[in-house]
């Protein structure tokens, strides 16, 4: 079963038994706490029709439909058991807390109850759901289609070791190599090609994880493969030397696995990366229509500043490498770039006054509220640079690409500290911020960022 037809059932199960739940609330609520005869009411109608959809926002808050074929039990009981609290905390103090009943005793019993009755509903189908996964994955019949890069002593290694564990989880695709020379895996899986087309080799495979069979000491490669394919749902696995397993880096949960260190650049929970995708829309839906009135004079400004349109488009490098283009006002005359893309300075000639005065407060950055609304961009991210720039930087330092593994944002952390970068040493002085910011993701620094930005507007301190 595809994971996107995974994701679709699981929410169709949780959507039945969240009403299933109130359903059977409801009728012990009226008979056995209210003492009343069974009837339908108003609260019942809401609890059918409302509440499954609030119970489903919840869990996808909770990050409980995210690489959903990872699952497993105990995670899944940790995220009903906390789910079922909150949403039954909400529920009494939204619907119950204005029941019509003879002591406060009886208030909890029935959030007791609802507590109860809702995580039965919902943990037993999602437990036989997960296990019956979970079976099929290690029984081989629907294991995670894997690429093993490597093709040396060390990856024979790697392969004999995890296909001979009690409990496997991997169906190997087949093997990449580094060098070109090192083949000894073909006798055991299908030859894919060199590492310098492990791009096309992940697509056409549909690979949806990676084991990577060098030395975690070798970091040239690790560094280079790792920044290349890292971002998505793709699992990297590398192996892990004696400094990583002494300094903790190696973290396993199941005692029959390989050892091995899973690459996990994601350090913001799923939950903070819900609520920051959910911020980012509603924010820029209220930061449009209330910047419409400036939108409509820094529109005349430019206009009536130099010949040419209004907004400046211009292709830039989003998510995963997937180029959009980025809306600004104007700030510069028109054909500024006949010679070739050029980075702009402080005293860029080229830079007309009207805008020179909105990179002083960074307005001509506002249209990119639509970007964030289309879902090219997000408020706080790194900023996307265009294909000329990321392959020049690429070639001193090619953990740039890490950036593109995230939505780039209007602000950053490498924004605030240099602004508009004009040279290619810049943009990289710009990256170790930016990549600190991908290690350190929360919303509390995103929260953080933001207000740094509206203290350089306030100031007039960009450039």
């Amino acid at each position: 079963m595809k994971n996107r037809l995974l994701v679709v059932f699981f929410i169709l199960m949780d959507w039945l038994m969240a009403t299933l739940a109130w359903v059977v609330f409801y009728y012990f609520r009226k008979t056995s706490i209210e003492k009343v005869d069974f009837n339908i009411g108003e609260s019942f109608y809401w609890g059918v029709f409302i509440l499954p959809i609030l119970w489903l926002l919840l869990y996808y808050f909770q990050g409980t439909y995210h690489r959903i074929k990872r699952l497993y039990r105990f995670k899944l009981f940790n995220l009903t058991f906390l789910g079922s609290l909150i949403g039954s905390v909400f529920i009494f103090f939204t619907l119950l807390l204005d029941d019509d009943i003879s002591g406060y005793q009886l208030y909890y019993k029935s959030i007791f109850l609802l507590f109860v009755i809702h995580f039965l509903c919902t943990f037993l189908p999602r437990l036989l759901f997960i296990s019956i996964m979970v079976n099929r994955i290690h029984s081989g019949k629907n294991g995670f289609k894997t690429l093993l890069i490597g093709g040396s002593d060390k990856a024979v290694e790697v392969y004999n070791e995890i296909i001979g564990l009690r409990k496997g989880t991997n169906n190997f695709v087949g093997f990449v190599n580094i060098n070109g020379v090192d083949k000894l895996l073909e006798d055991r899986l299908p030859y894919l090609g060199h590492a310098d087309n492990l791009e096309k080799v992940l697509r056409e495979q549909n690979i949806e994880e990676v084991i990577i069979a060098l030395e975690s000491v070798e970091h040239d490669k690790l560094k280079s493969i790792i920044g290349r394919i890292e971002g998505g749902d793709l699992s990297i696995k590398i192996l892990p030397d004696m400094y990583d397993i002494l300094s903790g880096s190696v973290k396993m949960t199941n005692i029959f696995g390989a050892l091995l260190i899973e690459v996990n650049a994601e350090s913001m929970p799923i939950w903070q990366q819900a609520i920051k995708r959910f911020l980012d829309v509603v924010l820029s839906f209220i930061a449009l229509l209330l910047l419409i009135p400036l939108h409509i004079v820094l529109a005349i400004g430019v206009k009536m500043s130099s010949p040419g349109s209004i907004f400046f488009l211009q292709e830039r490098i989003g998510l995963n490498g997937k180029p959009f283009q980025i809306i600004k006002f104007r700030t510069m005359f028109v054909d500024s770039e006949k010679s070739g893309p050029q980075l702009s300075s402080s005293n860029d000639p080229r830079i007309t006054p009207i805008g020179r005065f909105m990179r002083k407060l960074r307005l001509d950055e506002f249209p990119q509220f639509m970007n964030v609304l289309l879902g090219e961009m997000s408020l706080v991210g790194p900023r996307p640079e265009r294909q000329y720039y990321i392959d020049k930087i690429v070639q001193i330092e090619p953990q740039f690409l890490h950036l593109t593994k995230v939505r780039p944002g209007i602000t950053s952390w490498g924004q605030v500290k240099y602004g508009y970068a004009e040279n290619v040493d810049q943009m990289l002085q710009r990256m170790k911020f930016d990549l600190l910011y991908l290690k350190n993701r929360t919303l509390a620094l995103d929260i953080k960022i933001m207000l740094y930005t509206v203290i350089i507007i306030l100031k007039a301190k960009g450039k």
